[in-house]
């Protein structure tokens, strides 16, 4: 075979991206594509031949690009969606480049360094112990799946049961014990695990969505209990009292992990570090560098503060395989993928870019923003449900039907994106500030736009 063009389609998408991200800020957020025309356009048979590759991109940029969300953007608000810092997506793009199968040391020296290190300055930014051991995931869910597994698998060891061995058929039984309010991943990780959703435990929660101690304490008398906290509620952004919750585990045995996709980053400001007291003290963490530290997709990470167990749960021997031998690190060892994408050269490239003070004023003006949201739409009569926190507002704007019609009308409109959810039995429209990019410029056209829809009362929103 002739040695391929590189240039040819790697500058052809270069040229696209930079043109792409450059037009962000005038770009409608919402796709313009209907299901139809996408069909249409990236369907039809397989080719015979092969295609040059410089076609290949010119088309599907061509028939792609009208179906595109305009996530990155700053006026994207729809999910807790960061957007990608520059040094993140150059580093991205040479990860797609390099190439390298992040599982063995020995496939990937640089790799598994970079993931080492990442993991050391993530520890010190978030206030976790230094000791903890950290795994390079797909998202929330499989952090939550990781470390739940770890967690399952240390609750019943004391009891005689090797979960490695046997199982969980015939196992004695543990109780998850969960908020109310818990993330959807929770659930859908013991599912996975086969442990069922009949374990799942719920506790009250209080108005805005944390978890009450004093339900927990009464949930907690019994043997086998693993503990499911949040930081950052999906909905409000509300942090469970982890210092009261880390009292309760410790007094009866429990193993607490820490659901923090998001709101784990608040630590990383001075400010706002006080809401999360006592996070150092749990078992396990999950979080997601795609949300608040703004690295493209995908990228979780799950941390155990236990590094011994969480190896023990994770890893894997074969001896067609070249393990670590000399204190190198096998990444295979900390999450449930064996090959998988060397995902740490992006969060180390953010980090490095934005350093421990970049990353806490991202985080400090997400909140600012979202505060100024609150009060921008509050003063021209919409409800506030929650008490603003962190990045997350939740509005009304009169009843239910009132606020479903404008939100349908927002996500027509183009100027902004944002997702729609239930509080309290009642419909709102959430709003999440999670992206580097977005401005005061970006929440007060995004303001407009939501009294625009809602003044016009857009009754008919059909079309």
């Amino acid at each position: 075979m002739e040695r391929p063009d590189w240039k040819g389609p790697l500058g052809a998408a270069f040229d696209h991206a930079t043109t792409y991200l450059g037009g962000l800020p005038d770009r409608p957020v919402r796709p313009s594509a209907s299901l139809e025309e996408l069909r249409a356009a990236l369907g039809g048979p397989l080719p015979d031949g092969p295609l040059p590759p410089e076609r290949v991109v010119a088309e599907l940029i061509a028939a792609a690009e009208p179906g595109i969300m305009a996530s990155s953007s700053g006026r994207f608000f729809g999910f807790v969606v960061g957007g990608a810092t520059p040094a993140a997506l150059a580093a991205d793009w040479l990860t797609s480049a390099w190439d390298q199968n992040a599982g063995l040391y020995v496939l990937g020296p640089a790799a598994s360094v970079v993931e080492e290190t990442a993991a050391t300055w993530l520890l010190d930014v978030l206030g976790l112990p230094a000791r903890a051991s950290v795994g390079y995931v797909t998202g929330g869910q499989m952090a939550n799946f990781t470390a739940l597994a770890i967690a399952v698998r240390e609750v019943l060891r004391p009891h005689g049961w090797d979960v490695d061995a046997d199982g969980l058929w015939g196992a004695p039984r543990v109780r998850v014990i969960v908020g109310q309010g818990r993330h959807g991943t929770i659930d859908r990780a013991l599912r996975h695990l086969g442990t069922g959703t009949n374990c799942v435990v719920p506790v009250a929660m209080d108005a805005q969505g944390r978890m009450v101690p004093e339900a927990l304490a009464e949930a907690l008398d019994g043997e086998r209990a693993i503990v499911c906290a949040q930081a950052g509620n999906v909905n409000t952004g509300a942090i469970d009292p982890l210092d009261q919750i880390a009292d309760l585990c410790t007094a009866a045995g429990a193993w607490l992990h820490v659901d923090g996709a998001f709101g784990l980053w608040a630590a990383a400001s001075p400010r706002l570090r006080p809401l999360l007291a006592g996070v150092e003290r749990a078992d396990s963490w999950s979080t997601d560098a795609h949300k608040w530290l703004n690295v493209p997709y995908d990228s979780g990470l799950v941390i155990c503060a236990h590094p011994a167990a969480h190896r023990a749960a994770m890893g894997v021997r074969a001896s067609y395989l070249q393990h670590a031998e000399g204190g190198e690190r096998d990444q295979i060892d900390y999450n449930p993928e064996h090959s998988r994408r060397a995902r740490g050269f992006a969060v180390y490239a953010a980090m490095r870019q934005l350093g421990r003070d970049g990353i806490a004023a991202l985080v400090d003006r997400s909140c600012e923003l979202a505060h100024r949201f609150a009060q921008r739409l509050s003063a021209g009569g919409a409800e506030i449900l929650n008490e603003v926190v962190l990045n997350q507002v939740l509005v009304r704007l009169g009843s239910d039907d009132e606020t479903q019609r404008a939100l349908r009308a927002l996500q027509r409109e183009g100027t902004t994106w944002m997702s729609g959810t239930t509080w309290n039995g009642s419909a709102a429209i959430r709003i999440s500030v999670s992206n580097f990019s977005t401005d005061e410029d970006d929440v007060d056209r995004t303001v407009a736009a939501i009294e625009a829809c809602r003044s016009m009362g857009v009754g008919n929103d059909g079309g």
